[in-house]
């Protein structure tokens, strides 16, 4: 059996990617899409004329609506693909908006039941800011499914569990990149890989706090820069893995083992956080990594949404 295959056995894979051709390829169970991934796939000639079609057909809409319907027309085809589910993001520049964010979220669950995709098979993505929380909470009561990410702390974990949210999606290598390129030269990679990575224990940490304390949200494993942090959390409830690094472990046959179990975790020594709003801003202010992180990340999503639309005001100007 290849390492994929055996990952397989204890994890649900997740594609990572907009690229509905490698998905189709990896057979994976879900995918998940970002505002990055959407723009990098239609900047490739086999999907440009997905964005030309979608624009084509805007009929003066505004430059919000058509993408949304972008984002749409991708997850509907992926859709056609995997047989479970498919996560999509509302626009990081809603990361502050609670209601903003709420509405959004109620729109692209309409869209994809225009389209005749039940809401059990989308997940809304929701960065884990305490109004994306809180938004999340509102939909999850209505039946609206959602993903929380750009997760890099305990915190930001909890909060998400009391708001009975369906998924959570820890950024493993982000978490990785901070803290090695703040130890610069005296960063040692065989100390620190492996078990050992700090995005790897982010997420044992949090899988075992969710276990002990019996959460029933789900944990996605997300952003892996390599695949021994993929092998590290084997049993993870999700892991979320990249076209390039699914081929990688397809073509591997090592042994995978199982690295988490709820039987395991709950004997972690994990203790109970305060998760109120001020708790929640205090934990988030005193961890510097994930603050930086999650500012990024909102920036970079929020950056990469522009380009979007600049795509898509470029065309307009096309002639017919």
């Amino acid at each position: 059996m290849t390492a994929l295959d055996q990952l397989k056995q204890y994890t649900t894979v997740v594609s990572d990617t907009g690229d509905f051709q490698a998905i189709a390829q990896y057979k994976p169970q879900d995918a998940t899409t970002n505002p990055s991934l959407i723009l990098k796939a239609v900047q490739k000639p086999e999907y440009r004329p997905l964005l030309e079609k979608v624009v084509r057909e805007s009929n003066g809409e505004a430059l919000d609506s058509i993408i949304d319907r972008l984002l749409i027309t991708f997850g509907t085809e992926i859709l056609k693909i995997i047989p479970g589910r498919v996560s999509t993001e509302v626009d990081a520049r809603l990361s502050f908006n609670t209601e903003g964010s709420i509405e959004k979220g109620r729109h692209l669950i309409s869209l994809y039941e225009a389209a005749g995709f039940s809401r059990d098979r989308i997940l809304i993505k929701l960065a884990s800011t305490w109004e994306g929380i809180r938004a999340a909470e509102v939909l999850q009561r209505e039946g609206i499914h959602c993903n929380m990410t750009l997760l890099f702390s305990l915190a930001q974990a909890v909060a998400a569990a009391e708001a009975k949210v369906q998924l959570i999606s820890p950024f493993v290598g982000r978490i990785y990149d901070w803290y090695k390129k703040t130890a610069g030269a005296s960063w040692d990679e065989a100390k620190n890989g492996g078990a050992n990575d700090p995005g790897v224990h982010s997420v044992r940490t949090i899988y075992a706090y969710y276990k002990k304390f019996g959460y029933p949200t789900e944990i996605m494993g997300a952003s892996f820069r390599t695949i021994s942090q993929i092998v590290e959390l084997a049993g993870c409830d999700l892991l979320t893995i990249s076209p390039e690094l699914l081929k990688k472990l397809s073509e591997e046959s090592f042994p995978v083992e199982r690295k988490l179990s709820p039987e395991l975790a709950k004997g972690d020594p994990v203790a109970r956080i305060a998760v109120d709003e001020a708790s929640f801003r205090f934990q988030l202010n005193e961890d510097a990594m994930a603050t930086e992180k999650l500012s990024e990340g909102i920036r970079t999503f929020a950056a990469d949404a522009i380009k979007l639309e600049n795509l898509i005001l470029d065309l307009q100007k096309q002639p017919a």
